[in-house]
């Protein structure tokens, strides 16, 4: 089912951003220059892999290269895992790095970050039939209960902090190398819970019909952004783009692409 959703998911979006596509004008032309960019293919709808190719697929996809299309670049994608994505985009390993990351202070210390590509708020994603606790709150008084997180992420952080006692060695968190893999924790009942924000909360929903629901409110706003090596002359031209995808309505195609139209 999942196959033939992101089928005409692609179907949705070739038909909403082909417009945009021609480089314009007005933008920094980047003369052919190849962007080293990296992701994890662990992040759905952001960046996952297509069950079908194994190709790479995702909300960041689709921003980054429509992006380079712009700046006339091209894009050489690789992988890393989420715990060296940052020290390896710092030290120059690649141009750019997206996963989802939140613009903070201390990460602001290590890498530049474009403007802001989304805004994310944190929630609740539990089993369908979970009865046990409807919010916050009564999951932090229940001693039984288990988060699933990957360390040093928006989610963990949210859940010691927002959640739970602060304590960053909280023994209810259960630590997983990948997002997906705390995800399918949650599924098989080896954990009651995995923070993530509303729009890869509808991605998972959308994906695994009957499987999941979201419970309580929302613990906190996070924006995302891109990562670049420190004073690259990357950051200026990729706003650029963004904000003209922003005017023209390409982010709010891509919005309703993967985190509407793939859930349907």
């Amino acid at each position: 089912m999942k196959r033939s959703l992101l089928a005409t998911i692609t179907a949705v979006f070739t038909g909403l951003i082909l417009p945009h596509l021609t480089h314009a004008a007005d933008l920094p032309d980047l003369k052919g220059r190849t962007i080293v960019a990296v992701t994890e293919n662990a992040y759905a709808p952001l960046n996952f892999s297509d069950p079908s190719t194994g190709k790479g697929i995702g909300w960041e996809y689709d921003a980054f290269n429509e992006i380079a299309k712009r700046l006339n670049a091209k894009v050489d994608w690789q992988l890393s895992s989420w715990d060296t994505m940052i020290q390896a985009v710092k030290q120059g390993q690649y141009d750019v790095g997206m996963d989802g990351i939140t613009i903070n202070d201390k990460r602001k210390k290590q890498v530049d970050f474009s403007e802001p590509y989304m805004v994310s708020e944190q929630f609740m994603l539990v089993r369908a039939e979970e009865d046990r606790f409807s919010n916050a709150k009564e999951f932090a008084k229940d001693d039984d209960l288990y988060f699933g997180a990957q360390p040093g992420t928006t989610n963990f952080y949210v859940a010691v902090y927002n959640v739970l006692d602060g304590n960053e060695s909280n023994a209810r968190i259960s630590l997983f190398e990948t997002f997906g893999a705390s995800v399918q924790a949650l599924k098989s009942a080896d954990v009651d819970s995995v923070l993530m924000d509303a729009t890869s909360a509808r991605g998972y929903i959308g994906a695994n019909p009957g499987a999941f629901k979201v419970t309580g409110g929302p613990l906190g706003t996070e924006e995302f952004g891109f990562i670049f090596t420190p004073d690259s002359d990357l950051v200026a031209p990729v706003n650029a783009a963004l904000q003209s995808m922003k005017e023209d309505g390409t982010i709010d195609s891509l919005n309703k692409k993967w985190f509407f139209d793939y859930n349907q």
